[in-house]
């Protein structure tokens, strides 16, 4: 994610600010314009324009106004008290209990972070084509729930809002015997499965699909029980990105594409902050460029790998866990580069229009 500047003040500002910590000016994402906007107050109550753009009126989402969780805005033609990313989320969890909100909105948080990428890739997750909407569902193990398997089904991604705490998920990824869990991770991983049925499901691609990862028809839940009863297959470091992606077809496919979303993000981020690195091996200084679709993707790995090992070391240094804890084998990276081609004409083909994401 890029740092944004205040139109005001010219001050660094995050993603996730509200104000201006310098200035003090009001802060809002603009999803239609994919920036972090400084906001001054129109003639009506309630409405603000972009300091550098007062052609157009937002209102502030009802879910930073309530519960201090979001500062997307909405044009006010919408009339719609939620903004477009709080608006695909169908159910949260019970606020009475304590923790929930705080739960919800680290939930929310990673949510967003997604749906920029998403924008940035001009992916749609809307019914415009016909197609089932993006919806997301967080939730907490109740009586009346049961115990609430975080999931994609149908458009709906379903994440336990246990995931939210940060020891919980810590005994999850110890148990489970994984490198790296995160609620960031839990989201683009179910994207990938959100959009293995809209971009490869009955499409001309699947064939080669299939060629890749195997054939998505294997019985999904008995691959899941013997990955789980007896861990990942022998091979997987030969093969996969990580060792859950051996399951099944469409797990390796959801597990290559949260890598491919990882790769992007943090490639905009290096890039955004102007990082170098002078690998030990090589007399060239490698700079990360702003990633794209219309990049090579050789080009995007070259310059990623060496960022890693560089990020590595720094965590180390600290006495923390690799940042990155993936050795990625060429069948893998050949996977990475499917997922790139797959965006990439899912993007042709779609009309030149504002950055769309689910709509009601």
């Amino acid at each position: 994610m890029k740092p944004f500047r205040c139109a005001v003040c010219g001050n660094t500002v995050f993603f996730q600010n509200c104000l201006c910590l310098k200035c003090g000016v009001q802060l809002g994402f603009l999803p239609d314009r994919l920036t972090l906007s400084a906001l001054c107050p129109t003639e009506t109550a309630g409405r603000f324009a972009a300091v550098d753009d007062s052609h157009r009126q937002y209102l502030c989402c009802e879910n930073g106004l309530r519960h201090q969780l979001c500062n997307w805005m909405t044009p006010v033609e919408r009339d719609d008290p939620l903004c477009v990313a709080c608006r695909m989320t169908e159910r949260i969890p019970d606020l009475s209990v304590p923790g929930n909100l705080e739960r919800w909105r680290k939930l929310e948080s990673a949510k967003r972070r997604c749906l920029y990428t998403l924008l940035r890739l001009g992916l749609s997750s809307d019914s415009s084509s016909g197609k089932t909407p993006l919806r997301f569902r967080f939730l907490a193990d109740t009586t009346e729930e049961g115990q609430v398997m975080t999931g994609h089904d149908w458009g709906v991604v379903t994440i336990n809002i246990a995931e939210a705490d940060d020891d919980e998920r810590e005994r999850r990824r110890i148990n489970l015997r994984e490198p790296h869990r995160t609620l960031i991770g839990h989201v683009r991983h179910e994207l990938g499965h959100f959009y293995w049925d809209r971009l490869i499901s009955g499409s001309p691609e699947l064939q080669r699909f299939r060629a890749m990862f195997g054939d998505e028809s294997a019985d999904y839940s008995s691959a899941l029980q013997t990955y789980y009863n007896f861990g990942p297959t022998a091979d997987w470091t030969s093969r996969t990105v990580t060792a859950y992606a051996s399951a099944h077809p469409w797990e390796d496919w959801a597990e290559t594409w949260a890598h491919y979303l990882h790769l992007f993000d943090a490639m905009e981020t290096a890039a955004a902050y102007g990082l170098k690195v002078s690998p030990i091996d090589s007399a060239h200084e490698i700079a990360p460029q702003p990633p794209s679709l219309d990049m090579d993707f050789d080009a995007m790995w070259q310059n990623w790998h060496p960022f890693t090992l560089a990020l590595n070391s720094i965590n180390r240094g600290m006495g923390l866990p690799d940042l990155y804890p993936f050795v990625v084998p060429p069948p893998a990276v050949e996977k990475l580069r499917f997922v790139h081609e797959i965006i990439r004409r899912a993007r042709a083909a779609v009309p030149v229009r504002e950055p769309c994401l689910a709509t009601a």
